[in-house]
């Protein structure tokens, strides 16, 4: 049997119009959780839908070049990607490394001794980076992405405990406001001393406009939060992955793996070498005076 909507519409009108002031208070707190929740439910779809579409492009950018802090030194930006903010703030930090706390690279000599033995390693842009970080420094680059996941998850999981709420409690707190109601038809009923339909129809339609107000709350929350939660999740996991990811491309690029005694002995070259190049220089006026 189908409900004409002006018929179901005017029911709705004759129940607030019958409900007490408990019932009252309850609806009234039921439409400004519904607020809120549909607040949460747009602004949500529209951050999550922004992050998405950014992250799609920012993988793409990312996945074109070999060099992990390429994007950087080009400035591009893909604002609304959480990855993306990952990004930026693990290469800040390699760069700051690498201008304050450099490590110069191996020389070209060393590295062709290396690769002739078989020990060395193949790729071109790591071999041909001449000033990399240090493991300690690596470290503290790790700290960073950790540090930048973690509050990325957290901004996009912000605002959920207010769906959460609507669909655990909107139902609750509608069917306390529909008890209340019946609670007090039947008080009144028995004060009056007459037990007719008529007596108790307004009060029992009062009260159930707030279980109704409830579920009206509650089931739109419900299918937004399941959906902005299946959302969250993949976009967090794809940021744990990009962290590990991005982190060792950093460590195969821009880390200095040499053992400390190579470390020593290329010390020992290029202190060498400066005090050479100084001696001459200071001969070189010797030599014109004689």
């Amino acid at each position: 049997m189908l409900v004409h909507p002006l018929f179901a519409a005017n029911a709705a009108m004759y129940a607030i119009q019958n409900a007490t002031t408990e019932g009252k208070i309850t609806v009234i707190a039921l439409l400004v959780l519904s607020l809120f929740s549909w607040t949460i439910i747009i602004t949500k779809f529209r951050q999550l839908m922004i992050a998405r579409k950014a992250t799609k492009k920012f993988f793409a950018a990312y996945n074109s070049t070999r060099d992990p802090l390429d994007i950087q030194r080009k400035g591009e930006e893909y604002d609304g990607a959480p990855a993306y903010q990952l990004y930026i703030r693990g290469a800040d930090e390699v760069a700051y490394h690498l201008k304050n706390n450099p490590v110069p690279a191996q020389s070209v000599s060393r590295l062709n001794r290396v690769e002739s033995e078989g020990q060395g390693n193949t790729d071109y842009l790591a071999r041909s980076t001449t000033v990399k970080i240090s493991m300690a420094s690596f470290d503290a680059v790790k700290v960073i992405l950790e540090e930048a996941a973690g509050g990325e998850a957290m901004a996009l999981e912000k605002g959920m405990i207010v769906l959460s709420t609507a669909v655990a409690g909107g139902p609750f707190i509608g069917l306390l406001g529909t008890v209340w109601g019946v609670m007090s038809t039947f008080a009144g009923i028995a004060e009056s001393g007459g037990a007719t339909l008529k007596a108790m129809a307004p009060g029992v339609a009062a009260a159930l406009v707030a279980t109704v107000t409830g579920l009206l709350v509650a089931i739109p929350a419900m299918f937004a939060y399941n959906f902005m939660v299946t959302t969250i999740r993949h976009l967090t996991q794809e940021l744990d992955g990009f962290a590990s990811r991005f982190a060792n491309q950093i460590e195969h690029v821009y880390v200095d793996h040499r053992p400390l005694a190579d470390e020593i002995r290329d010390a020992n070259e290029v202190l060498a070498g400066r005090i050479v190049g100084a001696l001459k220089n200071n001969e070189a006026p010797a030599l014109v005076e004689t």
